[in-house]
């Protein structure tokens, strides 16, 4: 007789990877950019230093906030749909089994067995059914705010950390390249990480995050030269 084990799905990290990645991908990207292209307007080690740690915060709880308020709104949409289904099954049970196995026997099982399966599983769970089955809110997927908001915030002021750190221990004339360069770098790993985290092809996503970070580092350094030469 076979054990019983218990698998480990990486959807289960979807709530949690989405905010982890993002928040460190835009902590590089805004930063480095925002570093290079004070750097690029000839401005002095000062304002670099300055401009680099503003974006550090600003960005962290911008980030934060961002997240709380669009994964809140998620949240309370899956609330509001829990209470109508909640409503739905107080007021009339039987047209949601019917619901139910109908889903069922649209995914393929024969209908009786469909009904026995609904009948059952509403016994035990209705809500529960419904919500994964019909509305699609499971454990792995359901919003979670805070969650969202404090990881993207650490994960932000984790990556702008890096080209920040860069930008002090380079001298002033080389700036742009080394943080430009370290940050790609950077860049790259996160893809790496998040990559292997997710179960996604690894060189897609360095690919991706590098292209897109190279590139905003590039356009937001010419806008700093621009400026910096008609200053």
């Amino acid at each position: 007789m076979s054990r019983l084990h218990r698998e480990f799905h990486l959807i289960e990290r979807v709530g949690w990877l989405r905010a982890a990645v993002l928040g460190a991908n835009d902590g590089i990207v805004s930063t480095a950019s925002l570093i290079v292209g004070v750097a690029a307007a000839s401005q002095g080690r000062s304002e670099i230093l300055v401009a680099g740690v503003a974006g550090l915060v600003a960005g962290a709880m911008s980030m934060a906030a961002g997240e709380y308020v669009s994964v809140s709104s998620q949240a309370d949409t899956e609330k509001a749909d829990l209470a109508r289904e909640t409503a739905e099954l107080s007021t009339q049970p039987e047209l949601e089994l019917q619901e139910l196995t109908r889903i069922y026997a649209d995914r393929g099982v024969e209908p009786q067995l469909a009904r026995t399966v609904a009948t059952q599983l509403m016994a035990k769970d209705a809500l529960g059914a419904h919500a994964r089955d019909e509305l699609g809110i499971s454990a792995a997927t359901t919003a979670r705010p805070i969650q969202a908001a404090v990881t993207s915030a650490l994960m932000f002021a984790g990556g702008a950390a890096l080209p920040l750190v860069a930008a002090m221990v380079t001298p002033s004339p080389i700036v742009v390249p080394v943080v430009s360069a370290t940050s790609i770098a950077f860049l790259a790993l996160l893809g790496g990480v998040g990559a292997r985290a997710g179960g996604a092809p690894l060189l897609k996503a360095i690919v991706r995050v590098t292209f897109w970070g190279g590139f905003a580092m590039a356009l937001t350094a010419g806008v700093g030269a621009i400026f910096g030469v008609a200053a």
